[in-house]
């Protein structure tokens, strides 16, 4: 019944008293039915819906306030108006006149609605609602409807006689919505014991701001206006987009693709044979392999991540489907109402309230249509953020399960590509992926209002646009080649790059750091190379695209006025096609850049399936601890243990001994589960801890690296300490152990690394311990400590499973087990007695080497803060080493523009900005003469001049796009220059910081700045800068067109400029800052990411994944909290620029119905169809300005470690020293004192010595006594703070370093190696024949080593050198040195990681090779320095004794007391 009244009422609506009136009004049958049923019918729908969501929301309870009781109060009074009308209808009723049904009908409705809103009211306060968006929408509704009837009663009320009863209830109907309206702006006090409420965004606003977030963004924006913002300043994510929300979802749904799969593989397979094997991985039994195919199997099905990704983010996805839909029929209607306007214009006859209409109706739709387009953005960008957040989280959890062949494939910088550039890409994807089904559907409607508009003229159009295609498919597919080989050169530069800040100290010590420069300077050149290829191809893209809604514009015009002369070109036409064009040109220009966007997010799509589909390590089962097997790295590989099988009791102390490469530590990872087992079985009873050989050491507080996530107690972490002799250390450090240690423990000697390692795992208190190798790198005090304190049978560990990798000897009798290993096997096993008996290799060379006990002496690479050896007060601030990146405040610098200016070439920005005045006067032309043509007189039925006015617009749209074709390129070829410029530049700049700068900044912001700020210099700013350009001549070219067909705009445009510049100032200030913090907080998740990667098997040993991924997570929840902000600032920003850009449209359009008879329609079309464009080029124009600032930040930041503190000259201009230089290798040390800052004392002083040319002189020293310094000094790695060296009587302090670092020679303690050849990490600069490379590795003892590789010299070393023992690495170091053969070498622990044998060879490899050479050697064991010529002893920084060795023994000093340690006397 309501149904046929509402139809009913429509459409037997009274049109000449609606509309073809001077003054409209409707029937009251319309006012009492539809106008009051409408929002009642809201209501009644969104109710059940909404009584769900309450019911599953639960956001706590709210106290009755004031706002609550007025806003049921109103309810109730609403309720009783209306029951007090129906009570009046029924007493007409029972009196003299029946009113009509719809005086009982249309107030019991409303009443009943209105008591459903005073419930809701109450319902939404006990679920904890604040705000509702609901009721908001519900009563604008009801008082939108109840004013068009309000006018209407005052109007009857003038002319005739009225019900004075239903008036006065109306009229405080009225009053009572309007108060209705006011109270729901309000929100109410937070509910009761809800938390969530206390720190996240949205709860206070809970629908309203669901839909617009940027509500509760004024505070923030103008706390940023008034002040830099802060972290402290920024909300918390929302609980739906953070890691633990989002990352979890997509690892499921991966697993579930994996699993099908595998599943599908499975089900090609038939095997009839089981066996009793041990459960795999999935639960699954292993199945035999005997294989059957039933049928040739096709090629592997691989996962879907894409489909992984829709069904994880999909679902929200969606929404923005639909806002996308209402936005793109909106779009369409402002031409329609220009049609109706220009139509207005041309009937003189029309009432001059239809133009008003029209123009409050298009200025109603274009807002609307702006806050569903901002709806729109919205979704998207925070659907990117979730799927950012999802690959990051998904990567770094792969990363901690992938196989060590799978490790290999895939280097550091690949992983961080992934997550920086990677996942980026699809972030930039995700805003604009709906275009694909948008475009198309944006097209059919255009050409479907331009075949009303134009008939059949349209298909040439069409034509036009199909002739498209075909081009933009080809540059389509030919960029995504470019775009695989661009991401492969980015791979291979991130890679070298952190290499090479890996290895920064043996680059400078070496004097090796223009190779590598030079190395990435070549991959930039191919990379950049492939970017111009690229940017050319975008100009044929640009060139085909820009003139395609032009050609389709000119094709269509030209058919329909050539094929029939009768055919008139007026502003109607001709305004509301070029109206439909406008909106035609953004699909056609969207559509390849969103391909282009789809081919590079296919590519890391690719990237990132392939790395999460990587092999991961196998899990075994737990019983007892035995080993039972062969086992390799790679299954690929040939195995690397062989034939072992071991049992080792519960509680006993096992030793593994073995020469170099003889697979130690290879059984140690086998162990623990990081090779691939190729047959047997592996099985560990109880927890593991892991001491790997080389120390992993986080960038945290001492304390924090050895408690390791574990609550401390106090009295077992005194004792650890005490244990692992770190007491006297925490005395040294400058915070004790609440000194912060540098990445990779860069302030902490070798030893004292090593100390904490042990300590870590110590603490952890564990079931088995296995330990490689710990004791190298301690002296012999300090390792017979450990041993009796730690490992030993009376040690802390006494009652633990240990397996210990040791060279030392002197350990071996309190062993339990001794394994011997050799290739891959284990030769002998039993206890010290029985081997002994058993008289083979092992009781040999004990016998051989028993005299040569172990003593080693710490290796003192003590930096920094290290050397306050009196501090006793321990200072916080002393103890903080690294510097987090910190966010500038403020404006850009215009220096830092300039910079980018100067980069690209001044002359190069005026031509560019010429062409884009050129290209831009020449389109606004092409319209205005569109303009002249359809005022043109019609004679006879037809335009005379046609012909004339479509070959000069013709000729006048092809020059648009040959000028844009021209800026393409221009703009490509400067921001290539500038790339090169400004990326290479960096690179110089930064390795020439001196070494403390590598040790204060964290790798994660140095790979930040070359990874992440590169490619914002390289893709991201030269876009932006195109498109402000575009935007800006865009915005002042439709201001001047309005302004010239209505000049009475020019009264707003000032007061809404102003407004604009003020809203643009507002929110930049905020926008530029949010941008740093989000830049700055990125930082640590590559640095902690990094961190993982170099640590991941210590992590799996120790079960520590969890945590891990939890500081991860929360890493980049932190980025995201800053990222979110900012992208509800862009919807702020774009919501009031569009109202600005709306109020423009509206103003336009209002003048020109003012001035209607006195403008030509021609003219008018023009400007209103240029109004209709001015609404988005402001807001880009906007957003391009923000992004300028924002982005140009990277410039900044570049320019930022352009600036930093440089080291001395690398060489001079005029070098005086001779060819050979040093030619005796005489070094004359005179007063020599060094510190590591400023603030710090002397760490060495007052040093005094001579050494002859072709002396050996052996340096040694307790923990901290400046034995490292010393030789850091040599190399002036630290420039000296006193005194001076001069080597064959020259002043090495008036060399250029490369001068010296390259004629002296220094065998570092770490062994690093690069990701290369052999022969690369052997000789960078190709300076040497392979005979002398060869002749370097036979003296090294690795010949036979490198003759048995498939690639002998060009065998790849993967990242680290990883596929090489830490021995192997540091003969690589020695054949370094033989190579160079300078008169002096120095040697910092260079045999720490060999066995005794090893290193008997090594040190006759020496004395046979260097013979005429100046050697010093810091000591690592006596024995090989007893033979030496002289010995220094170093004691606290300050010499203690320097003569022969056989002296200092006689004197019974220092060095006395250490060789009777070492049972040398």
């Amino acid at each position: 019944m309501a149904g046929w009244f509402l139809t009913a009422c429509f459409f037997f609506q009274d049109w000449n008293r609606t509309w073809n009136t001077p003054n409209p009004d409707v029937t009251p049958c319309f006012q009492n039915t539809v106008l009051v049923w409408l929002p009642c019918l809201y209501l009644w729908i969104s109710a059940p819906v909404y009584l769900i969501y309450l019911r599953s929301h639960n956001h706590g309870y709210i106290c009755m306030t004031h706002l609550n009781k007025a806003k049921t109060a109103v309810g109730f009074l609403l309720w009783i108006v209306c029951w007090s009308d129906v009570f009046y209808s029924f007493w007409e009723a029972s009196s003299s006149s029946v009113p009509a049904a719809v005086h009982f009908v249309s107030p019991t409705l409303l009443g009943l609605t209105m008591l459903l809103a005073a419930l809701l009211v109450q319902y939404e306060r006990m679920k904890g609602v604040q705000s509702s968006g609901v009721m908001l929408i519900f009563w604008l509704l009801t008082l939108m409807c109840a004013s068009v009837s309000f006018r209407s009663r005052i109007l009857q009320a003038l002319d005739q006689m009225v019900s004075v009863w239903r008036y006065t209830t109306f009229y405080i109907y009225y009053a009572l919505l309007l108060v209705a309206l006011v109270l729901s702006c309000f929100t109410d006090r937070p509910p009761l014991f809800s938390q969530t409420v206390k720190d996240s965004v949205n709860l206070s606003f809970v629908v309203l701001s669901k839909m617009f977030p940027e509500v509760w963004l004024n505070r923030v924006l103008f706390m940023g206006y008034q002040r830099p913002l802060e972290e402290k300043d920024l909300w918390s994510l929302n609980p739906e987009d953070r890691s633990q929300r989002v990352v979890p979802q997509l690892v499921r749904r991966w697993n579930s693709e994996c699993q099908k799969v595998k599943r599908t593989e499975q089900g090609t397979l038939y095997s009839p044979k089981r066996v009793a094997h041990p459960e795999g991985k999935e639960g699954q039994p292993v199945e035999e392999a005997e294989i059957l195919l039933v049928k040739t199997p096709k090629k592997t099905k691989e996962p879907s991540l894409f489909w992984a990704l829709c069904l994880t983010f999909g679902p929200y996805f969606l929404i923005s489907c639909l806002y996308k839909i209402i936005q793109d029929i909106l779009m369409f209607v402002g031409p329609e109402i220009l049609r109706l306007l220009i139509r207005f214009v041309n009937d003189p006859s029309a009432p001059s309230w239809q133009g008003f209409f029209y123009t409050a109706l298009l200025f109603l739709c274009t807002c609307v249509q702006s806050l569903i387009l901002q709806r729109y953005f919205h979704v998207c960008f925070v659907s990117g953020m979730r799927l950012r957040t999802a690959i990051i989280g998904a990567v770094y959890r792969k990363a901690l399960v992938i196989s060590s062949a799978a490790r290999r494939t895939s280097t550091v910088g690949e992983i961080v590509n992934l997550m920086s550039v990677d996942a980026q890409r699809f972030m930039d994807l995700i805003t604009y992926i709906n275009m694909i089904w948008s475009a198309p559907l944006q097209v059919v409607l255009a050409l479907y209002f331009l075949w009303q508009n134009l008939g059949p003229s349209v298909l040439a159009g069409v034509a036009v646009m199909l002739l498209m295609v075909p081009v933009n498919a080809v540059i389509a597919m030919k960029t995504k080649t470019y775009q695989v080989a661009q991401m492969k050169s980015k791979d291979q530069r991130i890679k070298l790059m952190n290499e090479m800040l890996n290895g920064i100290k043996v680059l400078k010590l070496y004097a090796w750091e223009l190779a590598f420069k030079d190395k990435v300077s070549e991959i930039r050149e191919s990379e950049l190379k492939v970017l111009k290829k690229a940017a050319y191809l975008g100009a044929v893209s640009t060139f085909t695209w820009v003139c395609a809604p032009f050609l389709v514009a000119l094709s269509t015009f030209s058919v329909y006025v050539l094929i029939d002369e009768h055919n008139i070109l007026d502003a109607q036409k001709a305004f509301v096609s070029l109206a439909l064009f406008n909106i035609l040109r953004f699909p056609l220009n969207m559509l390849p850049m969103v391909i282009s966007s789809m081919v590079q997010a296919s590519v890391s799509l690719k990237r990132l399936r392939v790395f999460l589909s990587h092999e991961e390590l196998q899990e075994d089962s737990v019983e007892h601890k035995a080993v039972d097997g062969v086992f390799s790295w790679s299954r690929t590989e040939s195995p690397t243990l062989k034939r072992l099988n071991v049992c080792i009791p519960e509680g006993s102390l096992v030793a593994v001994v073995g020469h170099v490469g003889s697979g130690k530590s290879s059984l140690l990872s086998a162990l623990l589960g990081e090779m691939d087992k190729l047959e047997g079985t592996v099985a560990v009873k109880g927890s593991v801890a892991y001491i790997p050989q080389q120390a992993w050491i986080q960038n945290s507080s001492l304390k924090d690296n050895i408690l390791f996530g574990q609550e401390r107690r106090e009295a077992w972490y005194r004792q650890v300490v005490e244990a692992c002799a770190l007491q006297p250390d925490l005395e040294i450090l400058p915070a004790g152990d609440e000194t912060e240690i540098g990445e990779k423990g860069v302030n902490l000697s070798g030893g004292q690394k090593q100390r904490v390692s042990l300590a870590r795992a110590v603490y952890c208190d564990r079931s088995v311990y296995l330990l490689d190798d710990p004791l190298s790198a301690v002296d012999a005090h300090v390792g017979k400590h450990i041993f009796d304190w730690v490992i030993g049978p009376q040690g802390l560990l006494k009652d633990k499973t240990r397996v210990l990798v040791t060279h030392g000897l002197s350990y071996l009798h309190q062993a339990h087990l001794i394994l011997v290993m050799l290739d891959g096997e284990i030769t002998e096993v039993g206890s010290y007695q029985q081997l002994m008996a058993t008289d083979g290799a092992f009781a040999e060379f004990q016998r051989t080497y028993a005299t040569v006990d172990q003593t080693e002496d710490d290796v003192s690479l003590m930096e920094k803060e290290e050397k306050q050896l009196n501090q006793k007060t321990k200072d916080l601030k002393v103890g903080k080493l690294t510097e987090a990146d910190k966010a500038s405040t403020g404006r850009v610098k215009l220096s830092v523009f300039w910079s980018y200016l100067k980069a690209i070439g001044l002359a190069l920005s005026c031509l560019s900005l010429l062409l884009f005045l050129a290209h831009h006067l020449v389109s606004m032309f092409s319209n205005y003469w569109l303009s002249l043509w359809t005022d043109d007189p019609v004679v006879n039925g037809t335009q005379p001049d046609r012909l004339m006015r479509l070959g000069v617009y013709g000729a006048l749209g092809l020059s648009q796009g040959e000028l844009l074709s021209l800026i393409r390129p221009n703009l490509s070829v400067y921001s290539s220059l500038s790339r090169s410029v400004s990326g290479l530049s960096m690179l110089y700049d930064v390795l020439r910081s001196p070494m403390f700068f590598f040790e204060r900044t964290p790798s994660g912001n140095l790979v930040n700045r070359f990874a992440k700020e590169m490619d914002t210099i390289d893709s991201v700013i030269p876009s932006i800068l195109k498109m402000f350009m575009g935007s800006m001549f865009n915005v002042l070219g439709s201001c001047v067109i309005i302004l010239i067909a209505t000049p009475l705009v020019a009264i707003i445009i000032p007061v809404l400029g102003v407004l604009y510049l003020l809203v643009q100032r507002f929110y930049v200030a905020s926008s530029r800052q949010l941008k740093r913090l989000e830049s700055v907080s990125r930082s640590p998740i590559y640095t902690h990411f990094n961190e993982t990667l170099l640590g991941t098997s210590v992590i799996r040993a120790f079960g520590e994944q969890e945590r891990f991924i939890r500081e991860s997570d929360r890493r980049v929840d932190h980025n995201q909290k800053a990222y979110y902000p900012s992208i509800v600032a862009n919807r702020w920003l774009a919501v009031r620029l569009e109202f600005v850009g709306n109020c423009i449209v509206s103003s336009a359009a209002l003048f020109a119905v003012i001035a209607r008879e006195s403008l030509s329609p021609g003219i008018m079309g023009l400007s209103i169809s240029y109004a209709l464009q001015l609404t988005a080029s402001l807001t880009w124009l906007v957003r391009m300005s923000s992004d300028v600032e924002t982005n140009i930040v990277a410039v900044e930041r570049v320019k930022e470690y352009c600036d930093t503190e440089k080291e001395a000259q690398w060489t001079h201009q005029a070098s005086s020293l001779p060819p050979g230089w040093p030619t005796t290798g005489c070094i004359d040390i005179r007063g020599f004192g060094l510190r590591y800052r400023e603030d710090l004392d002397l760490a060495i002083r007052n040093i005094s010595i001579s050494i002859s040319g072709g002396e050996k002189v052996g340096i040694v020293g307790r923990t901290g006594a400046g034995k490292s310094s010393l030789t850091l000094g040599l190399f002036r790695i630290i420039e000296a703070a006193e005194g001076k060296i001069f080597i064959d009587g020259v002043d090495i302090s008036q060399l250029g370093l490369h001068e010296l670092r390259s004629r002296i020679t220094i065998i570092p303690q770490d062994p690093v190696l690069f990701s290369g050849s052999l022969r690369m990490n052997l000789d960078p600069f190709d300076s040497y024949s392979d005979e002398e490379v060869w002749r370097a590795l036979e003296f090294s003892h690795l010949k036979s080593f490198v003759s048995g590789l498939p690639d002998k010299l060009s065998h790849e070393c993967s990242e680290g050198g990883e596929n090489l023992s830490v021995g192997q690495r540091q003969l690589l170091c020695l054949a370094r040195a033989l190579l160079r053969k300078t008169k002096i070498l120095v040697l910092d622990e260079a045999t720490a990681a060999v066995d005794m044998e090893t290193d008997n060879l090594i040190q006759s490899t020496i004395r046979s090779q260097f013979e005429d050479c100046t050697v010093l050697t810091i000591a690592h064991r006596l024995n090989t320095i007893m033979d030496y010529t002289r010995v220094l002893v170093l004691d606290k920084g300050e010499m203690s004794e320097f003569d022969s060795p056989s002296s200092l023994i006689r004197q019974r000093g220092t060095f006395y007391q250490m060789a009777r340690d070492a049972g040398l006397v």
